[in-house]
């Protein structure tokens, strides 16, 4: 059975692989800083993406991108403002959530495009 951290590092490197796939550009891997963490910061288009990437082996508790609390939006938003202040970007944004659920040895992706925004 595989820990915590390396399912998690297993679903970021599947949701980084589909979405490399769907066309957007890495920008940065597990952005963190003294607010939060974002998973996956990417270009789409003329989009700044930071993503969150979410995974569950069931949905007895929710599905995995019902686990994206409202609290955790508000850190996302925060990391996200800092980020774009510290490196002087200014471009929209938007907040994205990657949903893999694993299932018979297969994952199911669902990308959220424009999961939440800040106010």
């Amino acid at each position: 059975m595989k820990s915590k951290i390396q399912q998690g590092s297993m679903a970021e490197t599947l949701a980084y692989r589909y979405l490399e796939a769907q066309g957007l550009n890495l920008i940065k891997k597990n952005y963190r800083c003294r607010l939060g963490e974002v998973d996956l910061i990417m270009l789409d288009g003329q989009y700044l993406v930071f993503i969150e990437v979410r995974s569950r082996s069931d949905h007895r508790f929710g599905t995995p991108a019902e686990t994206v609390s409202k609290i955790k939006q508000k850190r996302l938003i925060r990391t996200a403002s800092y980020y774009l202040q510290l490196h002087s970007i200014h471009m929209p944004c938007r907040f994205d959530i990657i949903a893999i659920t694993h299932k018979d040895q297969r994952h199911i992706v669902e990308w959220i495009k424009d999961a939440f925004q800040s106010v």
